[in-house]
């Protein structure tokens, strides 16, 4: 009877979440599943279709897989740099210099800045006539591209972007690398092994779990990305160069007001992101290292 009480008030205690989670996400994510397989514009009452929505995604819309082939591009890219970059920054930061946690703070700041005003100031950036890195590039003698207005150089025009925001996961590599056991470092410079050795065999393979960590959060978000796509190449870019699937996704929900295709889209991009993410895990016991 005590343990059924006490069970009463800690379920009583977390009622405002369970609460929360049913209304606004177990509902919804059940109700976009049947809305997937359903005609439905908001104003009209949902018409049931079977599977016609995802079989018109698979058979019938090229800009389906013209979206999802740009979003797999960008991540292929984007997502590898990002993990490389972090983890050259986090182990240069991790260095025992004055004024350090300045160089921190510097380096963290970009990814707390709001997105929208980030991707404004890119926008400037990136322009071609008047931009500074352009007009950077034009002083020692060199013909900027086209940024955003070329097919060719708006989606790296956009990972460049993305990388701006690497201190985010910086700091949680920070953080492994303090966690790292100095003992392990003592026992390889005992054996003589040279820094790269070290790195190699030491903080690589430590560090392996955060790395896995960040690279699944990395793989998430990029398969999500939306607002600086939106902002700063409307209409998916020059020859749809960066129609990210979640940038058509929402045109056909909000721009055509096509829910239950959009609902399918979106069970479509959840099971992709699922395979993959499924496949990072079964790679994981080759490389991911867990201490003891």
């Amino acid at each position: 009877m005590v343990s059924a009480k006490k069970s009463l008030v800690g379920y009583a205690f977390i009622s405002p979440w369970l609460l929360g989670f049913l209304a606004f996400t177990a509902y919804p994510f059940l109700t976009s599943l049947y809305l997937s397989f359903t005609r439905y514009n908001i104003v009209q009452t949902p018409v049931w279709v079977g599977g016609a929505n995802y079989h018109n995604l698979l058979t019938g819309d090229p800009l389906f897989w013209k979206s999802l082939g740009v979003t797999f591009h960008f991540a292929l890219i984007a997502v590898p740099l990002g993990v490389i970059l972090g983890v050259t920054l986090a182990l240069l930061l991790n260095l025992d210099l004055k004024g350090m946690g300045v160089y921190r703070t510097i380096f963290f700041l970009p990814s707390i800045l709001p997105t929208v005003a980030t991707s404004v100031v890119f926008l400037w950036l990136f322009n071609p006539e008047i931009g500074l890195i352009n007009r950077i590039l034009r002083a020692v003698g060199v013909t900027g591209p086209e940024w955003l207005q070329s097919p060719q150089w708006a989606l790296p025009s956009l990972v460049i972007l993305s990388l701006w925001a690497v201190g985010g996961s910086m700091v949680i590599y920070l953080a492994g690398l303090k966690d790292i056991p100095t003992h392990l470092y003592e026992a390889a410079t005992i054996d003589g092994a040279t820094a790269w050795q070290r790195l190699r065999h030491v903080t690589l393979p430590m560090l392996s779990p955060v790395i896995f960590f960040n690279l699944i959060m990395g793989v998430i978000g990029v398969f999500q990305y939306f607002t600086e796509a939106y902002i700063m190449t409307p209409g998916g870019g020059p020859e749809d160069a960066t129609h990210f699937y979640a940038v058509y996704l929402f045109e056909r929900a909000w721009r055509y007001l096509d829910m239950g295709y959009a609902s399918a889209m979106a069970w479509v991009l959840f099971l992709v992101i699922m395979v993959i993410t499924g496949l990072l895990f079964w790679t994981q016991r080759r490389w991911v290292h867990y201490e003891g």
